[in-house]
């Protein structure tokens, strides 16, 4: 199944609703297998890949419901993986947004993790911390300690968070505890969110799609 969920923290199943004549950003990542994100009418598909994410833009120009598939082999329930993305009128979508009840968006989720798990202890904004600033790093170069150059873009940061060691960056000694396997997806999510966001004004319309296994049963929804 699709399991998604939207920056201001609403979450669906099997189907996305969207704002007709505005970009839409998908971040996704799969919990098993390969899948792909396919939706025939906007002439769109992406291979949505375990451990990693993907991520792809479409804009809607008419309003209306759409079939979504996924177009890769994924196991023997693979036709059973179907849904739908619904494209809302603006004030429509306002309004679907309004009702929906969610508490807080997926960045103040990670936000709240991110204090939790006592990330804030290490990583400061001053010159004390024993990480890095996070402030203003999302999408800029990161000098490695071992001599190269990355981009912060978002699969670094779910890289940093599971596996530290990876990628030191300079100045710093690898001292950050691992979080493979600690971590749901959905808390991977939120908390590569709240590191966006440091330094991001929000996108127009963004989203985060996790492929589950076929036949998952998923747990009941929080709205966040």
């Amino acid at each position: 199944m699709w399991k998604l969920q939207h920056e201001e923290g609403h979450r669906e199943i099997n189907e996305l609703h969207v704002p007709v004549g505005r970009d839409v950003k998908m971040i996704m990542t799969s919990q098993d297998v390969i899948h792909s994100f396919y939706v025939p009418a906007f002439r769109i598909k992406q291979d949505v890949l375990p451990g990693r994410y993907t991520t792809f833009w479409f804009h809607a120009t008419k309003s209306g419901t759409y079939h979504l598939f996924c177009a890769e082999y994924c196991g023997t329930q693979h036709s059973g993986m179907i849904g739908q993305v619904v494209v809302l009128e603006p004030a429509q979508y306002e309004a679907w947004l309004s009702g929906g009840g969610a508490a807080g968006s997926l960045a103040s989720t990670g936000q709240s993790l991110f204090q939790q798990l006592g990330c804030s202890t290490c990583h400061r904004s001053d010159v004390q911390g024993r990480g890095p600033n996070l402030i203003g790093v999302f999408g800029k170069p990161v000098l490695l300690e071992d001599g190269r150059t990355v981009i912060a873009d978002e699969n670094y940061i779910r890289e940093s968070i599971l596996s530290p060691g990876a990628k030191v960056v300079r100045g710093f000694k690898p001292i950050m505890p691992v979080f493979q396997g600690l971590l749901s997806e959905e808390q991977l999510n939120a908390l590569v969110a709240y590191i966006k966001s440091l330094n991001q004004p929000p996108s127009r319309t963004a989203g985060v799609a996790t492929a589950l296994p076929p036949g998952t049963r998923p747990r009941e929804p929080k709205v966040q």
